[in-house]
């Protein structure tokens, strides 16, 4: 088996389509990918919590992650101009703002 030499192994990761895919990303707005990284870890965090406890779910416990994820959303949609991902975004942002109501007119 052949192994990569260090020179080989950093032209391999440099030319990556999926790094390459990462970088560009990022070049074209650092401030949106942040947001979109922040939201990323929001809403994976939020639907796992709502995947282990779905016999018994606490909405107290995953849709405050479920709002601040769908508002980090619209901020990178407006930053990088993407119409339907506002439109996706400000449509589960109401639906979590509606939701979190509820928590609190059911205490």
């Amino acid at each position: 088996m052949k192994w990569f030499t260090n020179t080989e192994l950093v032209n391999v990761v440099k030319n990556n389509k999926i790094v390459i895919f990462f970088k560009d990303s990022y070049t074209s707005s650092p401030l949106a990918f942040v947001c979109e990284m922040i939201e990323a870890v929001f809403l994976i965090s939020a639907s796992a919590i709502l995947s282990f406890t779905i016999l018994e779910p606490n909405g107290w416990q995953f849709v405050p992650l479920y709002l601040v994820g769908s508002m980090l959303g619209i901020v990178s949609a407006v930053i990088r101009k993407a119409a339907f991902v506002i439109v996706l975004c400000s449509w589960f942002t109401g639906m979590n703002i509606f939701a979190l109501v509820q928590l609190f007119m059911a205490l």
